[in-house]
């Protein structure tokens, strides 16, 4: 049995990306799955000088071991205008600073949601590029178009068939790749 961090890239207390999280993270049964809410880790707005005066964040370094006592990560990205948001950009500054290479070894399923038919799509494909400079392999992603067309909130289960059979082969194969 694996251990598996999850978390969503965004510090709304009504976040999607997280409700997807945590459906997902339900779903995998073969795993050890820990959900996490990035708002716990609050850190201030990464800058050179901030680093240089005061050092690294203790929720920088909290975050960093959290990372570092798991063999996967599942990850949803939210989206702000085509990329990630501040809050997350600025989690991921953090981290990549305390240690280059944060993700090394580390494989992950990401994923992204939105309102909209695009499924935060440019905020997933921005993070199949820069999770690997950190060291990290992207073993599966996944988009899910118009959350709240296709997210019962009361059940807190995918309702559209197709996306919900989509979403199991990912599991499996992240499942089969994590072994």
């Amino acid at each position: 049995m694996k251990k598996i961090l999850a978390f969503a890239g965004s510090n709304s207390s009504t976040s999607i990306n997280h409700k997807l999280v945590r459906f997902v993270a339900s779903e995998i049964k073969e795993h050890d799955v820990k959900v996490i809410n990035l708002s716990n880790y609050p850190m201030l707005m990464y800058s050179e000088d901030e680093e240089k005066n005061n050092g690294f964040p203790g929720m920088t370094m909290a975050l960093k071991q959290e990372i570092s006592e798991v063999d996967a990560l599942l990850i949803s990205v939210n989206e702000h205008n085509g990329s990630w948001s501040a809050f997350f950009k600025n989690t991921i500054d953090w981290l990549s600073r305390l240690d280059r290479n944060f993700l090394e070894g580390k494989k992950i399923l990401l994923m992204s949601t939105s309102p909209g038919k695009r499924g935060g799509v440019s905020s997933l494909e921005y993070g199949k590029n820069v999770f690997p400079r950190f060291g990290a392999e992207i073993v599966e992603s996944f988009s899910f178009p118009s959350f709240y067309d296709n997210f019962s909130e009361t059940s807190k289960t995918v309702t559209d068939e197709t996306l919900l059979l989509g979403l199991n082969e990912v599991l499996s194969t992240f499942a089969q790749q994590i072994k």
